[in-house]
């Protein structure tokens, strides 16, 4: 594997976490659980945002990998 397939991996691995955390968010009655993985579900939000930014890199760099 690439590293920008390794990095898109991640990003799709990312969006996946983001989403069952705020399924947990959702699903729970417990006030404390909910603002805990409404607060994890955002710094995984912040983090797939940096993560995708070096995907763009990538894609600028090896124009050969975008779309995969």
């Amino acid at each position: 594997m690439t590293v920008a397939s390794d990095v898109k991996t991640c990003v799709a691995s990312l969006k996946s976490a983001q989403a069952s955390l705020e399924t947990f968010a959702l699903s729970t009655q417990n006030q404390e659980a909910k603002t805990l993985f409404t607060n994890a579900a955002q710094q995984t939000q912040q983090i797939l945002q940096q993560v995708e930014s070096r995907v763009q890199q990538l894609e600028n760099e090896e124009p050969q990998y975008k779309g995969f």
